[in-house]
């Protein structure tokens, strides 16, 4: 099984409404969105085999990467709040992010930003 989830805050939200670049209102899951991947976790006894989502959990946040000249302490992580909430539940075999332009393996997190690799197969989650 796999649970996909969306969204994160963007740094640059500002700076793209000043060019007039696009930026979306909706960039991160709603209370409604939340609500509903809770229950289809419940529903699964919140088991997966990979975990894929645009931004990571708060407690493999790479501080090592931010943006130099980013107020941290402007930016909205709720969402990575709430996804830290569920990998404290979840049991999964993988899980893959991206969003923080960083390569790099973490336990079983996987950060991907220029690399591609291959789905997992069933074998690969039961090595």
């Amino acid at each position: 099984q796999t649970v996909v989830i969306g969204g994160a805050y963007s740094v640059d939200k500002f700076y793209r409404l000043a060019n007039g670049w696009g930026w979306w209102p909706d960039e991160q899951p709603d209370d409604a969105t939340k609500l509903r991947v809770e229950q289809q976790l419940e529903a699964h006894d919140w088991q997966a085999d990979v975990v894929l989502t645009h931004t990571c959990p708060l407690c493999y946040e790479p501080t090592e990467v931010f943006l130099p000249g980013i107020d941290q302490s402007r930016v909205d992580k709720s969402t990575e709040d709430w996804l830290d909430s569920i990998e404290r539940r979840l049991q999964y075999k993988q899980w893959y992010c991206g969003h923080y332009h960083t390569e790099k393996d973490i336990d079983k997190l996987t950060f991907m930003f220029e690399s591609i690799r291959a789905f997992p197969t069933e074998a690969d989650l039961h090595e």
